[in-house]
């Protein structure tokens, strides 16, 4: 655990995947006072200044994800509304959190001491279908959109829905090629294995999973097949692995499954992050002990993500705040240092430690810069619409 501790101090963990916001909106509709993140806020949430310090964070990109079943500019204005709170959170906390919103930035607030902070929007219905949408993100400071949340859009297919458009349509094939042209790194967890390969094949950037695990492992529809992972080296993305016990331990699949069919019952989203959501999800678990995951599950998937992907494109996406349970000793933001400990265990070397935690994030932002510097000499934003490219808007 020294060892962990010393290694996190010179390369802080780049964690692609944080809901604190859409927590804070749950809880308190952004009223910052009653979770004051300076504080302990452990009873209700997995994140808080003092536990990322604890956990050797250096960089979080939080995610401002909207609820996919939320129609049209609904999505999009919530969205907005989430990244106002990463905005206010970084104006609350100076101290602690600095905006960042390239590469250097990361860079930048690693010497200050300071946690970069970078937005993620988490499913594609939060441009709704409109590429000056997408544009409009950018320019607020959101540098991925993951192309798809657990429902299908009309342009991508999702890996917990029933196939559609086969992957991607040709406004999707569209949406990817915009997102390389203004520097937003194309997101591929949550997607059906057609839009990812789908994506490798149009993306002239790295890609990224900001929280996915290895499919061989667990063999969940969120995780990334094997031939997928091979593909990573020659596109230079990242695939982040993450903690959600349900996509990383094979026994959790089914107990997950009754579980959120028993938040159902009680009339909840199943994942509904308010204090009565809490409430329900703990009375289950207390009534049905669930199947542990440790750091030691994680491990495994990021040994074998390491043999396939090679260690220059894997990264660590916790997903806190964004799920009910966590594995053991990765309860919280302040655990990653149980994880390191875990790999050092394995042999892992500092160098490659290294590049998990801080360097292979870094690099991939920074290609996609390069790649977007380059394609805007070339070419200018793109007002397709999916009517011109795809027809009708498929129904529902």
């Amino acid at each position: 655990m020294a060892r962990a501790h010393a290694l996190l101090a010179d390369h802080p963990v780049v964690d692609g995947h944080n809901d604190l916001p859409w927590a804070l909106r749950e809880q308190v509709r952004y009223d910052l006072d009653r979770r004051d993140i300076a504080a302990d806020q452990s009873d209700d949430l997995h994140t808080d200044l003092p536990r990322l310090r604890a956990g050797g964070v250096g960089a979080q990109f939080w995610s401002v994800y909207v609820r996919s079943d939320l129609p049209g500019g609904h999505a999009v204005s919530a969205t907005l509304e989430q990244i106002d709170c990463v905005r206010q959170l970084a104006d609350r906390y100076p101290q602690d959190l600095r905006l960042a919103f390239t590469a250097d930035d990361m860079e930048q607030a690693r010497a200050e001491g300071r946690i970069a902070s970078l937005m993620g929007a988490e499913g594609g219905h939060s441009i709704d279908d409109s590429l000056a949408t997408l544009r409009a993100l950018y320019a607020l400071g959101v540098r991925y959109l993951t192309l798809t949340h657990n429902d299908n859009v009309a342009w991508a297919d999702s890996a917990t829905d029933e196939p559609r458009a086969d992957g991607l349509t040709r406004f999707g094939e569209e949406v990817v090629r915009e997102m390389n042209r203004i520097g937003m790194l194309v997101d591929l967890s949550h997607v059906a294995p057609a839009t990812m390969r789908d994506a490798l094949r149009v993306s002239e950037a790295p890609v990224l999973f900001s929280h996915s695990s290895a499919r061989a492992v667990c063999d969940h529809p969120r995780n990334i097949p094997d031939d997928v992972l091979e593909s990573l080296a020659a596109n230079g993305g990242t695939a982040m692995a993450t903690f959600v016990p349900k996509f990383i331990l094979p026994e959790a699949v089914a107990w997950t499954l009754a579980a959120d069919e028993n938040m159902r019952a009680h009339g909840l989203h199943h994942l509904d992050t308010t204090a009565e959501g809490k409430r329900v999800q703990r009375a289950y678990e207390a009534a049905h002990p669930r199947p542990m995951a440790t750091a030691a599950t994680v491990a495994d998937h990021l040994d074998h993500m390491r043999e396939v992907a090679g260690v220059d494109h894997i990264g660590i996406g916790g997903d806190f705040d964004g799920t009910a349970f966590t594995p053991a000793g990765l309860e919280d933001v302040s655990g990653y240092p149980n994880l390191i400990a875990e790999l050092l265990r394995r042999r892992w070397s500092t160098a490659d430690l290294s590049k998990l935690t801080w360097r292979n994030a870094v690099r991939t932002l920074r290609a996609a810069e390069d790649v977007a510097r380059d394609l805007q000499s070339r070419r200018g934003p793109s007002n397709a619409t999916i009517e011109e490219l795809d027809g009708a808007a498929p129904q529902d």
